[in-house]
C-alpha cells in the first residue's frame, strides 16, 4: 500500500509538472520559449522520507544519490559514507565530524549574475543541530545559502538559494556546530536569469493581485447595453502598502499630505510602545499614540498595533527591570488591559510579544510559555485583529540560524497549541525585514515558501535597506520579490520621518522631495496600479479587463440615451468575476 509520504510526493510532483506542461502548451501557442516554471513547495514537518528533489536538482549531479556517493567529496578532511533507509532511499552521510565544515559537498559552476535556489533534505545521527548551507567561491568568499535545525529520526528540508554576482567554480557544502553525523539527500540547484526571475513575478502577480472581470451593462429592462462606454477608475489598492508615521506628522501639513498621497496602512513607530506611553511607574500618556490614531482613522490609513511588549531587555525601562516577579506580573497585566482596552477594535494586528525568538526578557522572568500566554489574553480581549510574531532575520539574514523558518514556525505553533489559543487565535506572521546592503533575493522567496507552510498571514513589517550606492535600486529588488509573493498580505517600510534623520533609510529629504528610494516606492505603486481607462461593451453589453484588486468607481454612459450612472465597486480574490451595471 502506497504511504501518506508516497502519495504527497506524488502529488507535489504531478502539480509541478502540470504547471511546466501548461508552460510549454502557452509557449508552443505563441511560438516562444516559455522560463521554467518556479517551484514554490516547501515542508514545514520533518518527514520519514524526504520529497523528491525541486528541478531534478538542477545543476546538482547524482542529487538523490541513486548511483551511491559518486559526484560527492568530502570537506574539509572529513570522511563521507552511503547511507539507505528500510524503504530503499539512499543518501549520504557525513562522519567522524570534528569540525563545523566538515560535510558532504559538490562542486559546481556559476554563472555570472544569476539567482540560484537550492534545497535539500537534512537529518543528524543524534538529537537536534542546526545546519546551514555554504557556497564557497572561487574568490574565496563564503555565501551562506540557508539554514535548518535538522533532527535524527527524520528529514527536515532546507531550502534557501544565492545570487552570483561573477562566473566561476564554487562548491556548496553544509556545516554545522555539533559533531552528530550529517545525513544529506535530494539536492538540488536550479539557476534562473534575472530574465526568469522577473518572468515569476509578472505571474505570480497575474494570479495573487489581479483579476479578469466582466462588467455588463443592463439597462432597465434587463437588455444587454451594446456600446457603452465605461469609465473604469482606480480609487484605492486592495494591497496593503504602508510606512512607519512618527509623531512629527502630528504638526507638519507637509509630512501629512506626503503621506496620505501614497499609504493605506501604518505602524507607529514608537509612540504605542510601552516605554512611550509609561516611562514613569503609574503616569501613563496616551495624548500621542491619540492623536496618531485619529490622524490615521480621519485619512482610511489602518494601524497596526506595535507593541503590546518587547522582548529585548534592552528595551526594558529600569523601573520594569527592577520588579518583583509577582510586581512584573501585575505590571503586564496592567499594561495589556491599558493600551488593548483603549486601541482594541481599532488596530489590524498585534505585535504581542515583540522579538521573542531573539531575546526572552519575559520568559526568563515567567518560563518559557510567558509569550503564549500573552497571546492567549491579547486574542482574548481583542478577537478581532491578527496576532502578530514580528521578528528579524528570518528573511534577511540566512546565517542567522536563530530565526530560520523552521524555527520560527515552530514558536508559532507552540503559541498556537497552548491551552486557550488554538484555531481560534488569529495568529499571523510579521517578518521585519532589516535588510543588508546586499541582500539575498533567491533566499527571500525561498524562505517566504517554508513561512507559507503555516497557512497565516505574512505580513513584511519594517523593511528597510542599509545605506549604500545601491540602496534604491536593492530596495525595488526587495519591494518586488515580497509584493509578488503569494503568501504576502502587506507590506510596510520602515521610514518614520524625523528632521534629524530615519532609522536608517528615508524616504524624502525634509522638504518631503523624494530621495532615490522614495521614486522606487512612487515608481511601483504606480505600476500596481489599474490605469484610468475607457472601454467600450461588446453586442452582448459586456466589457471585460483585467483589474489589479482594489476599489474602483465605474461610470457608465448609455451610447443612446445620453444617460450616465457610477458605481463603486471592490475587487479582489473572493469577489465576483462579473459586476452588473443598470443605465
Amino acid at each position: 500500500m502506497e504511504s501518506a509520504m508516497g502519495r504527497r510526493r506524488r502529488r507535489a510532483s504531478a502539480v509541478l509538472l502540470l504547471v511546466c506542461l501548461a508552460g510549454l502548451m502557452n509557449a508552443a501557442a505563441a511560438g516562444t520559449a516559455q522560463p521554467l516554471a518556479y517551484d514554490y513547495s516547501s515542508s514545514a514537518e520533518c518527514l520519514p522520507e524526504p520529497m523528491d528533489a525541486h528541478y531534478g536538482g538542477g545543476i546538482i549531479r547524482n542529487g538523490d544519490f541513486s548511483a551511491g556517493i559518486q559526484g560527492w567529496s568530502a570537506f574539509g578532511y572529513g570522511s563521507l559514507a552511503e547511507g539507505a533507509s528500510p524503504a530503499g532511499n539512499r543518501y549520504a552521510v557525513a562522519t567522524n565530524r570534528t569540525r563545523p565544515y566538515q560535510s558532504v559537498s559538490q562542486k559546481v559552476l556559476l554563472q555570472n549574475d544569476t539567482h540560484y535556489t537550492l534545497s535539500a533534505w537534512l537529518q543528524v545521527s543524534d538529537g537536534s543541530a542546526d545546519v546551514r548551507a555554504v557556497v564557497k567561491t572561487a574568490s574565496g568568499d563564503f555565501i551562506h545559502s540557508g539554514g535548518v535545525e535538522a533532527r535524527s529520526g527524520c528529514w527536515s528540508i532546507l531550502k534557501g538559494g544565492l545570487t552570483a554576482t561573477t562566473a566561476g567554480p564554487a562548491e556548496l557544502y553544509f556545516e554545522s556546530n555539533a559533531t552528530a553525523d550529517i545525513w544529506v539527500d535530494n539536492v538540488s540547484l536550479q539557476p534562473f536569469s534575472r530574465e526568469e526571475w522577473s518572468a515569476h513575478h509578472e505571474a505570480a502577480i497575474k494570479k495573487a493581485r489581479k483579476k479578469t472581470v466582466r462588467l455588463r451593462a443592463q439597462d432597465a429592462a434587463g437588455n444587454p447595453v451594446p456600446g457603452a462606454q465605461m469609465h473604469i477608475e482606480h480609487i484605492r489598492n486592495g494591497f496593503p502598502l504602508g510606512s512607519a508615521m512618527s509623531k512629527e506628522i502630528l504638526t507638519n501639513p507637509a509630512y501629512q499630505r506626503w503621506f496620505t498621497s501614497r499609504f493605506t496602512v501604518t505602524t507607529f513607530e514608537n509612540e504605542m510602545k510601552w516605554y512611550s506611553t509609561e516611562a514613569i511607574p503609574g503616569r501613563e500618556d496616551y495624548s500621542v499614540p491619540d492623536a496618531m490614531l485619529r490622524f490615521s482613522k480621519n485619512h482610511g490609513i489602518a494601524v497596526r498595533g506595535h507593541n503590546i511588549f518587547w522582548d529585548d531587555p534592552s528595551t526594558q525601562m529600569g523601573w520594569v527591570r527592577a520588579l518583583s516577579g509577582e510586581q512584573l506580573r501585575r505590571a503586564t497585566e496592567k499594561r495589556m488591559k491599558s493600551v488593548m482596552s483603549r486601541y482594541g477594535g481599532q488596530v489590524i494586528a498585534w505585535d504581542v510579544v515583540n522579538e521573542n525568538l531573539h531575546f526572552d526578557f519575559f520568559e526568563g522572568r515567567f518560563g518559557w510559555e510567558a509569550s503564549a500566554a500573552f497571546y492567549r489574553k491579547a486574542h482574548q480581549m481583542d478577537g478581532g485583529a491578527l496576532m502578530s510574531m514580528n521578528e528579524f532575520n528570518t528573511l534577511e539574514q540566512p546565517g542567522d540560524l536563530t530565526v530560520v523558518p523552521g524555527k520560527y514556525l515552530r514558536k508559532l505553533w507552540q503559541i498556537k497549541a497552548f491551552p486557550g489559543n488554538g484555531n481560534a487565535a488569529r495568529m499571523a506572521i510579521g517578518l521585519e525585514g532589516h535588510f543588508s546592503a546586499q541582500p539575498n533575493i533567491p533566499y527571500i522567496r525561498a524562505a517566504l515558501d517554508t513561512m507559507a507552510q503555516a497557512n497565516a498571514p505574512i505580513w513584511l513589517t519594517e523593511i528597510d535597506v542599509a545605506p549604500g550606492p545601491d540602496q534604491a535600486r536593492h530596495l525595488e529588488q526587495i519591494l518586488r520579490e515580497v509584493y509578488s509573493h503569494p503568501a504576502v498580505h502587506g507590506i510596510i517600510l520602515w521610514t518614520a520621518w524625523h528632521p534629524q534623520g530615519c532609522y536608517v533609510m528615508c524616504l524624502t529629504d525634509n522638504n518631503f522631495r523624494n530621495l532615490p528610494a522614495g521614486d522606487v516606492v512612487d515608481k511601483l505603486i504606480w505600476e500596481w496600479k489599474t490605469r484610468s481607462h475607457v472601454g467600450v461593451a461588446d453586442a452582448d453589453g459586456y466589457y471585460e479587463t483585467e483589474m489589479f484588486h482594489g476599489d474602483y468607481k465605474v461610470t457608465v454612459t448609455h451610447p443612446a440615451a445620453n444617460s450616465t450612472v457610477a458605481q463603486s465597486l471592490s475587487v479582489d480574490r473572493e469577489s465576483d468575476n462579473e459586476f452588473t451595471i443598470h443605465v
